[in-house]
């Protein structure tokens, strides 16, 4: 078929590398325009624009899809289908429109749960169990449309966001090129509506977020720290300097600690290096000071001389 795809970040790459394996004419890429990005700030094209380009595709970056001479230039691609991963512009009713066939969306939840910016982070900062991938239709409202086919996975206690975006990034891709062969063979789709009633909103992380507060309990520092990698990152302070925690778990029930004698965000243990929280105790595995790379639990003990009674803040 003749598709339109439109995507930007890394999670778009599988689908749109999977539909060309598959023999779709990719008519048109639709990504974000370049961003200044790194220490330079030079401007960088989206990981879709690198894919697309290694390919000779039809590369087209507008501001904003509204003005009538870019919804012109979409018509001309004369498409069936738009296929959409993570795009991040508002696509107009007048753009959902223009191809034939129709309009679906990889869409990192298990709607109707989930709806919006951030669902695989606020799944994991839930506490939810699992999370998955919906194929969907794409109309105006967000993330509202009929559901195709999912996929579902089980949130364990070693993923992080970066763990599950790069799973379901990969059977998103999957779901969607089966979806468009059933599309391209039978001419149509079964669909789900969507029950309204079970509908939540993963709404856009804020770097505020991401400070670590010591007196919630280890299970919610756990998720957070989790939750924010790859990005914002969790933050704390030590020795007076902003410190990342990029990994964190819940410490096994084998360490015979109490946290009662201890303040929170106070390290009681060495090795592992376990923090004390409002309830129960954390283990750091792995963090960042500023300037420097990011480094086991115990290279950070050494380089930092930290001593039991230390403190996070």
């Amino acid at each position: 078929m003749r598709i339109i795809y439109a995507g930007t970040p890394e999670f778009a790459v599988p689908a749109l590398q999977g539909l060309m394996d598959a023999g779709h004419e990719i008519v048109m890429v639709l990504t974000q325009p370049d961003r200044p990005s790194g220490r330079g700030m030079q401007l960088k094209a989206s990981p879709v624009k690198q894919l697309a380009l290694k390919h000779d595709l039809q590369v087209f970056q507008p501001e904003s899809l509204k003005p009538a001479e870019v919804q012109a230039d979409i018509a001309a691609t004369n498409a069936d289908v738009l296929i959409v991963a993570a795009y991040g512009l508002i696509i107009p009713t007048a753009v959902l429109n223009i191809p034939k066939v129709g309009c679906y969306n990889i869409h990192g939840s298990l709607l109707p749960r989930w709806r919006g910016a951030a669902p695989i982070h606020r799944a994991i900062l839930t506490g939810d169990t699992e999370t998955g991938v919906t194929i969907m239709e794409v109309v105006p409202k967000l993330d509202a449309g009929n559901m195709i086919s999912k996929w579902a996975t089980p949130i364990t206690e070693a993923d992080t966001t970066q763990t599950l975006h790069d799973a379901i990034s990969r059977e998103g891709a999957r779901l969607m090129v089966a979806a468009m062969h059933t599309l391209q063979t039978s001419g149509q789709l079964a669909s789900e509506v969507q029950n309204e009633a079970l509908v939540t909103y993963a709404h856009k992380l804020e770097k505020s977020e991401s400070a670590i507060d010591w007196t919630q309990s280890a299970v919610q520092l756990s998720r957070q720290v989790r939750a924010f990698n790859p990005f914002p990152v969790a933050t704390a302070k030590f020795k007076d300097q902003v410190c990342k925690l990029w990994f964190a778990q819940v410490a096994e029930s084998s360490a015979v600690i109490t946290d009662a004698a201890h303040g929170a965000g106070s390290i009681v243990q060495i090795q592992p290096l376990l923090v004390a929280c409002g309830d129960g105790i954390l283990e750091l595995q792995e963090l960042q000071m500023p300037g420097g790379k990011r480094q086991t639990a115990q290279q950070f003990v050494h380089g930092q001389h930290v001593q039991i009674g230390d403190r996070f803040f």
